[in-house]
């Protein structure tokens, strides 16, 4: 099974529907593995009243024609894959990855963590249950891995889209981007997390800008790769 994300990705959340929602808060909310780590940690923390139900799931994160996919994986498993968090309190879920051999390339995973609804929920309505989507990285044995990104625009049903290849090792959290064209026009892509761009592949996202807008020619952009500043010349 392989799901195809459209709208991701960073760590989400849907808060619940119904009065005296629980208040869930998750740390860390991106793990990384260094070469040979075998076991990591997530803690999630009930503020609320209300116990927390859920169900975890570990996904192999890749992507594909440009979009984000995920496919179910036993690579890495996470214990206890069903929580209950009672109220004020605190519980951890490991990681443990089962072939903790240091690897030449990264690799790359989502973990999944659903709230399962209370038996006493609403009986009627719509009941929107919690989702965090925690990225979970193995990282390169080569501590000198980084990413080497490639910026392009180009035009699809009408939209532009901004194309972002990364062809280094290690992975490219994408921040806030902005951009800025050959007659001095400066538009914003994205004020904060944009997405991730994975080693070796290629990451593409619709621009909210006017079908009108002049993309042509080398754009300047500025954004933040890794919480670092960095600027690129894109073009078409």
């Amino acid at each position: 099974m392989m799901r195809s994300l459209k709208c991701f990705i960073a760590c989400c959340a849907l808060l619940s529907a119904y009065a005296g929602a629980a208040n869930l808060q998750i740390s860390p909310v991106m793990i990384n593995f260094k070469a040979g780590q075998n076991a990591a940690g997530i803690s999630m923390q009930n503020f609320g009243d209300a116990p927390v139900y859920g169900q975890v799931r570990v996904y192999q994160w890749d992507q594909r024609d440009g979009d984000d996919v995920l496919t179910p994986t036993e690579l890495v498993v996470a214990s206890p894959p069903i929580i209950q968090i009672a109220p004020k309190s605190t519980q951890t879920i490991r990681l443990i990855q089962r072939n903790p051999a240091a690897s030449g390339s990264e690799q790359t995973y989502r973990i999944l963590i659903d709230e399962i609804p209370r038996e006493d929920g609403p009986a009627a309505g719509v009941d929107i249950r919690l989702r965090y989507s925690v990225p979970a990285f193995i990282l390169p044995a080569d501590e000198r891995a980084a990413p080497l990104l490639a910026w392009s625009f180009y035009r699809k049903d009408g939209h532009w889209m901004l194309r972002v290849r990364n062809s280094g090792t290690l992975h490219a959290q994408i921040g806030a981007t902005s951009a800025r064209t050959p007659s001095g026009k400066e538009f914003e892509i994205s004020k904060g997390l944009l997405g991730y761009a994975l080693a070796g592949r290629t990451r593409e996202w619709q621009l909210p800008v006017d079908k009108e807008t002049d993309l042509s020619g080398a754009v300047a952009i500025q954004t933040m790769v890794n919480a670092k500043a960095a600027s690129a010349a894109a073009n078409q």
